[in-house]
Parts: C-alpha cells; structure tokens; sequence
C-alpha cells in the first residue's frame, strides 16, 4: 500500500468490514510504539453534551415548575 501525494491512502474493503469503516465515518490516527494506530473517532454521548446545562438549582421539581410558569 502506498501513500499518495495528498497523503491518503485506501483501507482495504475486507478491513473496513471487519472493523464497521463506513463512508463519511471520523477515525483518528494513534502514535503507538509498532506505528500508527488508526482508529474510530469517539463519539460523544448525548448526556455528555447536555451535562452541566442546569447551573445552579438542581431540584429538577422546582426547575420543572418555574419552566411551566407555575
């Protein structure tokens, strides 16, 4: 397998099924001690992106209330 002058190379089809490599997916590239690591991206969960949204009060009863107008 070569390196082409846009530095890009072809993940043979057998391999990308192995590992579920799909189009458009997001890998990262690892410094390991034998080489490079190629690996998919994580994902961030869906909590994580929300935690820490609610500052401060944390009675979620109250917090409901006040967004209801109550």
């Amino acid at each position: 397998m070569k390196i082409g002058e846009r530095g890009q190379v072809t993940i043979p089809k057998h391999i990308r099924h192995r590992y579920g490599l799909l189009p458009q997916m997001e890998v990262e590239f690892v410094p390991a001690e034998q080489g490079v690591l190629i690996r998919k991206k994580a994902l961030r969960s869906p909590v994580d992106e929300v935690y820490g949204i609610l500052q401060g009060d944390t009675d979620t009863d109250r917090y409901i209330e006040a967004v209801r107008g109550r």
